[in-house]
């Protein structure tokens, strides 16, 4: 089982920028589907991006599309999440995903399942 630790989390003006990092510990990192997720006071927690083994296939949720990118480096088993034009909506606790499927991203991609981290606060003022 992969372990996770995230990073990167702060508080910045609304339009401004933030680059999210997580620590994958664990062997085969190239075989887990990486994403992010997040959760805001008083709602669910919800998909933001997924990015499969080999980086080929990525999708993120329409509300940050434009906005946020996703990326990884499986030689230093690592995953990101670089969030640009930033919003006040966009605030809550980010976690890192981890999912043990190495092929295209599938409608799973999205699903509250996984190995999480243990999440980091990213907060937009207006």
């Amino acid at each position: 089982q992969v372990q996770l630790v995230e990073s990167g989390g702060g508080l910045v003006q609304a339009g401004g920028s933030l680059r999210l990092s997580c620590a994958a510990l664990g062997p085969r990192f190239s075989t887990y589907t990486m994403g992010w997720f997040r959760q805001a006071p008083g709602k669910s927690r919800e998909f933001v991006a997924a990015i499969s083994g080999s980086g080929g296939s990525i999708s993120y949720v329409d509300s940050v599309k434009g906005r946020f990118t996703i990326s990884r480096d499986n030689a230093k088993n690592t995953v990101s999440l670089q969030m640009n034009s930033l919003k006040p909506e966009d605030t809550a606790v980010y976690y890192c995903n981890a999912k043990p499927w190495s092929g295209p991203l599938t409608r799973a991609s999205e699903a509250n399942i996984g190995s999480w981290g243990q999440g980091t606060q990213v907060t937009v003022s207006s």
